[in-house]
Parts: structure tokens; sequence; C-alpha cells
């Protein structure tokens, strides 16, 4: 199953204390250290659309903590900053604002999160020539903490869509680098891939049959992630006997789900085109198999 949404805490590392000492001895003035400062909480995009699963077992991430000062004026080491990775399309929600915090657009994008708080002064920064053996540091201050919801909005430009063994998977592998599971059974893709082609993504969205709005088959979990994408890509195996009625079984379940759905731009491919001795002409759908190279690229221009 792809998880589209998750609410996790945040937090920056705590900020290490700072060091009260004198050395060896008190005359010789302090020479205690600062603390170190506390990790940042970055988050990163990749094109993973299942990064978000890992936050079902897991709901709170915290970057290190600094370390205390030390005598001989010796700063804490820092914490190390670190980094979680979500699929592009995440948006990133402030909790208890309501308000988007950033929006994942591109590939390896990163954003800072939560700020690690500062270490505290030693009290060799408190000396003065009116105070020449301060016996007091500053603790180090927390990190920036923060309640949010990551959303999937948008999973891809391109969405492949059409009943199950329509070549949408092998369509996906030839037009892209993916390496999408194929085979001749039904249901084969149990949730999105995603493949790139030039700065685009196009999903391999899971097939359905009819009734899949009422939660047959794959049900709900197909059709919430149309929402999810620009561009529909209908997919028509030239095999059908009877391709008005694979498109309607299609078009139907989308609507019964959500009618918003009927208005997005959709191209329609006929695919597996080597298979038959003539293609049947369908609401000038564009023709391809993936085994014709020339059908392959023309599509791709057509897509970039």
């Amino acid at each position: 199953m792809l998880v589209d949404k998750a609410e996790i805490t945040v937090r920056g590392g705590h900020g290490g204390a700072g060091c009260v000492s004198f050395g060896f001895l008190r005359r010789s003035g302090p020479d205690g250290g600062n603390g170190g400062k506390g990790g940042d909480l970055y988050i990163r995009s990749t094109s993973d659309l299942t990064l978000l699963n890992r936050f079902i077992s897991k709901f709170d991430f915290s970057a290190p903590n600094g370390e205390n000062g030390s005598k001989n004026k010796k700063t804490g080491k820092s914490g190390d900053d670190i980094e979680l990775l979500v699929p592009v399309g995440t948006v990133v929600i402030n909790k208890e604002t309501g308000k988007d915090i950033v929006e994942f657009v591109s590939v390896d994008q990163k954003e800072l999160i939560a700020k690690g708080g500062n270490g505290g002064w030693g009290n060799y920064e408190f000396r003065s020539p009116t105070r020449t053996t301060p016996d007091f540091a500053k603790p180090g201050l927390a990190g920036e903490k923060f309640d949010i919801i990551l959303n999937l909005k948008l999973i891809a430009d391109y969405g492949l869509i059409g009943l199950p063994n329509a070549g949408k998977s092998s369509l996906l592998n030839e037009l892209t680098r993916a390496q999408a599971k194929t085979a001749n059974y039904p249901f084969t893709t149990l949730t999105p891939n995603l493949g790139a082609i030039g700065s685009k993504f196009i999903a391999d969205i899971p097939g359905l049959i009819e009734g899949a709005s009422s939660g047959k088959g794959l049900g709900i979990e197909f059709l919430k992630h149309i929402e999810k994408v620009k561009v529909l890509l209908h997919c028509i195996s030239a095999e059908s006997d009877d391709m008005e009625r694979d498109y309607k079984i299609v078009r139907d379940e989308m609507g019964k789900y959500n009618k918003e759905l009927l208005n997005k731009k959709e191209i329609i491919i006929i695919t597996k085109s080597d298979l038959v001795e003539k293609v049947v002409s369908f609401k000038k759908g564009f023709v391809v198999s993936i085994h014709d190279w020339e059908s392959i690229e023309s599509l791709k221009k057509l897509l970039i």
C-alpha cells in the first residue's frame, strides 16, 4: 500500500551546555569552553514514491544534540545534521497552524525544517576586568520542534491508467529507466511505479476493474492516485475486442469516485500494436508498441 499522508514530530538537536572550569588553579582564570550546536534536521526529496511508508512505524525524529564544552576552552562537538527523505511532490504542513512550510517540486530539493539549538557559553566567555572568576555558564538551547504533516500532493506529471494488462508497466519501462514488474496477469502493479522522462515524471498507476469505486480489485487505492497526477495517459490494449467498453469502464469508475477526475487532460494510447494485424482506430488514440522504437520515440516527444 502506498502511504500518501503521514504525521510526524521533528526536532533540531539540543545545544550542549557551557563548561565551568578554572584549569589547574582557580587563579589561572576561567577556561570553560562553549557547548556545541545541536544538529539541524533537513528534508530532501527523491523519486521513490514509497518513502512515506517508513513513517507508519516511527513518528518522532530528532537531530543529535551538541556535546557539552570542556576545560581548556574546548568547544563541544556540534551534533550531526540529519536528513529525512520524502517523495517528490510532498508538501510539508505545520500541523499547529495548518500552513504549508515547503513543497518539494523537484528531485534532490533539500530544505531546512528544524534548526538545532545553539550551545551555551562556557565561563571563559564571561570573564572581564571586574569579573575575573565567573563561576557560571549557560545551558544550551533547545532545537526547534514541529509537528508536521507530510502530504503527497502530486506523484507525477503523467499517470498511466487503464484496465489490468493494458501494457502500462511495459510502456513505463520503455519510456523511462524504470524497472516496473510486468507479467501477463491482473494486478501485477500493486503500488505506483515512477519513472522520469526529461524533467517530467510518469507514474504507472495500478489497474482497476469494474466496481473499483465500491472497493473491488484495488479499488480506492487505485482511484485516489489518479487525483495526484496532472495528465492521464489512458492505455487501451490493441488486443481488446471492445475498446469502447474498456474505455467506458475506467471512465465510469473515475466519475463515480470523483467527477472532477473526468476533467483532467487525457491522452489515449493504443498499446500492444505489434500483437494484432490491424489496429482498430479509437478516438484518435496514439498507437504504440514497446517493440516499435519509432512509436516510442514519437510518444516521448509528445510528452516532453
